[in-house]
């Protein structure tokens, strides 16, 4: 995979071959003997933590970090905020690096959290006046009330990540290193973060380490994947996150990943059967302005990627409108059906079919699958047979921009099942117009009244 580059922006970190090792001891004894009696003590077993990584990091751009547990993203971290040591390798960095890792690094949990905001300060750099000047606005993007005046070690994790995290706000970095932090938030305040960060972007560089993709390729420029203290790979936020979740569920099920490229058959006009919808009032009007929202869509891509068992294949995916025709445009706000057309290798029992709406970027904007509604009427297919499934649905209206469609087949149930097929990307749309004043997905509305009550 290859990233995006921008030769123009100044690089500010730079991670070149970078190792790191760590001894491993059979018991407290030797440890205690290499450090009394070096010459006498045999050598300990050595675990590499990081083995030879280079990646650089550019201004006003953020990347991601992905990999499992113990892929060495912590140490990797710690290395660049010099809190650990390489074995080999250089770092070079240009700014203000402020860190948000571990829960409690940095902080005394004696100290109230008043004394840890000045005592953070400090340790980035700042004089006691100008943490003064900026005590208010960090307690309140804090958040915790008159925690702030009791010992951090009496806070729960979220309120030491919401002190923490409005500390490193207000220190005036260039670069910011956030390290699994707001998967111990509340939603609200998680999003608050998220916010800030993405303002960050405009002018601050970011290191971003998550398990939920779905934050990545949102606030991520690029990423990079490590595997057992290896970089696997680099690319775009989209590329490597969507590699990185076809490993986990390839190990997680035993699969192999297969690519399938089966051209698509042309399908015919049919009946589509009726289905309630809720008219919007703005319909009309819509339709008769540069405001409708107009959706082109492209011809299922037989070449984008995909992964499963390999028991069934996509062979087409597309939308149809009430009258049942195959579409090229749709409008946003109008009744469609999705349908998506696969092949089965193998008989399969309680097959679920389903699909994600999603932006370029790969940002999950909507999706369902057929589970629940076939969940008393288990589907059974058949080896060589073609199947159909179809979604009657409202198109939301979406804001002008390109959007992909990804479809998948699988067996078993919403909680456990084995994925044979699912397939990246296999509808691109682009929305060409639109009315939305806020938000990405618009939703239909019946009437509008402003009256006396």
């Amino acid at each position: 995979m290859s990233g995006t580059e921008n030769s123009n922006t100044e690089t500010v970190l730079q991670v070149q071959n970078l190792s790191k090792t760590f001894p491993i001891y059979d018991n407290p004894a030797r440890r205690l003997m290499e450090l009394m009696l070096p010459w006498a003590a045999s050598s300990p077993k050595q675990y590499q933590a990081l083995d030879d990584i280079s990646f650089s990091l550019k201004k006003g751009e953020t990347v991601g970090i992905v990999g499992q547990n113990g892929a060495g993203k912590s140490t990797l971290l710690q290395c660049i905020c010099n809190t650990l040591t390489p074995s080999s390798g250089d770092i070079h960095c240009k700014g203000k690096i402020a860190a948000l890792l571990e829960l409690g690094a940095g902080f005394n949990p004696e100290f109230t959290g008043r004394e840890n905001i000045y005592l953070n300060g400090s340790i980035y750099g700042l004089t006691n006046e100008q943490m003064e000047e900026r005590f208010d606005s960090i307690c309140a993007f804090a958040d915790i009330g008159e925690f702030i005046e009791q010992p951090v070690k009496t806070y729960s994790s979220g309120m030491f990540v919401r002190l923490a995290f409005a500390v490193i706000v207000h220190v005036d970095a260039d670069i910011l290193i956030i390290d699994e932090a707001l998967a111990v938030g509340d939603a609200l305040f998680s999003q608050k973060c998220m916010r800030f960060l993405e303002d960050f972007k405009e002018n601050g560089s970011i290191l971003f380490v998550s398990h939920d993709s779905s934050a990545v390729t949102r606030l991520c420029d690029r990423a990079i994947w490590l595997e057992k203290g290896k970089l696997r790979c680099e690319g775009t936020a989209k590329e490597v996150t969507e590699g990185y979740l076809e490993h986990i569920y390839a190990k997680q099920q035993d699969i192999s990943i297969s690519t399938f490229q089966s051209p698509p058959e042309e399908p015919m006009a049919e009946h589509v059967p009726e289905f309630e919808y809720w008219h919007d009032g703005r319909q009309d009007f819509l339709a008769g302005s540069s405001l409708r929202n107009d959706i082109k869509l492209q011809p299922f891509d037989t070449t984008s990627s995909s992964f499963g068992t390999g028991k069934a294949e996509i062979i087409d995916v597309f939308l149809r409108n009430e009258d049942g025709k195959k579409l090229s445009y749709a409008v946003g706000g109008e009744k469609a059906v999705v349908e998506i057309r696969f092949r089965a290798l193998e008989e399969l029992q309680s097959v679920i079919v389903g699909f994600l709406f999603k932006t370029i970027q790969g940002q999950v904007l909507f999706g369902d699958n057929s589970y629940l509604s076939l969940k008393n009427n288990p589907v059974v297919v058949k080896a060589g047979q073609v199947y159909k499934a179809q979604f009657a649905i409202s198109l939301p209206y979406l804001v002008s921009a390109e959007y992909v469609m990804s479809a998948g087949v699988a067996s078993g149930t919403q909680d456990e099942h084995v994925q044979h097929c699912w397939c990246h990307d296999a509808l691109v749309m682009n929305v060409l117009s639109d009315h939305m004043v806020h938000g990405l997905i618009g939703l239909h509305m019946s009437y509008c009244h402003i009256k006396p009550v």
